[in-house]
């Protein structure tokens, strides 16, 4: 989800949006469900966070979960091959960086 410069203006990425079909497949993960606190300040992602995450794409599929980065936003991530009927109406489009952002050398 967040790469960083480099990777975002030397790769090609896409923007993806769809509509989910069925809003009571989705898990909410609330805060106060998250082993350790620490883990909603922004900061790399350690082993423990990713196992947690993998455990649940394994359980739900789908998960709705607070962002790290933005405390008032929350990230939908799910496992594109499980998904199946979970969305429809997907849009993708060619991500572009505005190559002006890029921190001097």
């Amino acid at each position: 989800m967040h790469k960083g410069f480099d990777v975002l203006d030397t790769a090609p990425h896409f923007l993806t949006s769809a509509r989910i079909v069925d809003p009571s497949a989705v898990r909410v993960i609330r805060p106060g469900d998250i082993p350790n606190p620490n883990w909603l300040v922004p900061a790399s992602p350690g082993r423990n966070q990713q196992a947690f995450g993998n455990d649940l794409l394994r359980q739900y599929g789908c998960i709705l979960i607070p962002s790290a980065v933005s405390r008032h936003s929350w990230n939908v991530v799910f496992d594109a091959e499980r998904a199946g009927a979970l969305y429809d109406d997907v849009v993708q489009e060619r991500f572009a960086l505005d190559p002006r952002l890029q921190p001097p050398a």
